[in-house]
């Protein structure tokens, strides 16, 4: 890394990464001894820092950690604080602070949500009409914490306002404006006599091995998904489902009876970004970065495989017209 790639930054330990080097629990001078040797420069242990430099001091006078080494690691940190100028302007610049979730914020975040919408399918249902009579369901309808998913303000997210935002459903209704009718059951009851049922499902938030799903059922549609799926779709009228989630989902054969599917991913805290799309105002242009599977066998999936069947290919993304 720092020789033949020519790295010339720090590299840091991901938080208590060491204590898992020699297998037993905790850290060890084994862990520290060897992690710093391997040529990590920085080493994340948050909770017992005071030991580990004790024990950093004991490998370094028993000689299982020369001192040259630990003067390069200290030279690659301190030189990376000098070029930021953080010695000379440590501190946070408390002006902008009124700035934070400013109209300039708000828009750009906008902006971004709408970017990264994918089309997935469209038989004429799309773009949105601002006169239609607009039903819309899901769990992932009305809720800014789920459009953020996890690392926003808490490692794992939650459910619910976490943090300033519009919702989907909120910005459906402002992008829709006042000619059009826009009705909203979670459960999806009451879609009948609509023009067109918006239904967004998809993942809550998590982070980390939390989001790890090794059940064969872990990437499908969650029961209270399909139910309102199945529900609006007795209804007849026609649907297009918003995936709300931060990977593909395996979606079943549901997807031919859709009129229209977006990948929304996780769009953040301005779900009018989305609407945006959805009513024509931006022109679709994400593009997806990864194969969407047809079902669980098919993980993992790659272009290049030899029985590469995805059920949407990576790069795919329609747009309008």
């Amino acid at each position: 890394l720092k020789g033949e790639l020519g790295f010339d930054g720090f590299v840091v330990s991901d938080w208590a990464g060491i204590d898992d080097i020699d297998g037993e629990p905790g850290f060890s001078p084994t862990d520290v001894a060897t992690a710093v040797n391997a040529g990590i420069d920085m080493l994340m242990v948050p909770e017992h820092h005071p030991k580990m430099m004790q024990i950093l001091k004991q490998e370094v006078e028993s000689g299982a950690i020369t001192m040259e080494r630990v003067d390069e690691a200290v030279s690659l940190i301190l030189a990376k604080k000098f070029e930021v100028g953080l010695f000379e302007d440590p501190f946070a610049r408390r002006g902008y602070a009124s700035e934070i979730r400013g109209d300039a914020h708000r828009a750009l975040a906008r902006e971004a949500a709408a970017k990264s919408v994918t089309l997935l399918k469209n038989e004429g249902v799309l773009p949105l009409g601002k006169s239609a009579k607009i039903f819309v369901a899901g769990k992932n309808a009305d809720d800014v914490g789920h459009q953020c998913g996890g690392w926003t303000l808490t490692w794992q997210g939650g459910s619910g306002l976490t943090t300033p935002g519009t919702s989907l459903l909120d910005g459906i209704r402002e992008v829709a404006g006042p000619d059009a009718t826009v009705d909203f059951a979670v459960d999806g009851g009451g879609a009948e006599g609509h023009d067109v049922a918006v239904v967004i499902v998809g993942e809550e938030p998590y982070a980390e091995m939390f989001g790890d799903r090794h059940d064969p059922d872990g990437l499908a549609l969650d029961a209270a998904d399909q139910a309102v799926l199945a529900r609006v779709r007795e209804s007849g009228v026609p649907m297009v489902v918003v995936v709300v989630s931060g990977r593909p989902l395996i979606l079943g054969d549901g997807v031919a009876g859709w009129e229209g599917l977006v990948a929304a991913w996780l769009p953040g805290s301005e779900g009018s970004g989305v609407a945006d799309v959805l009513f024509g105002d931006v022109t679709p242009g994400g593009k997806l970065p990864h194969s969407w599977p047809r079902s669980h066998d098919q993980i993992p999936i790659n272009v290049g495989d030899a029985d590469y069947d995805p059920l949407f290919a990576f790069g795919f993304g329609l747009t309008y017209g």
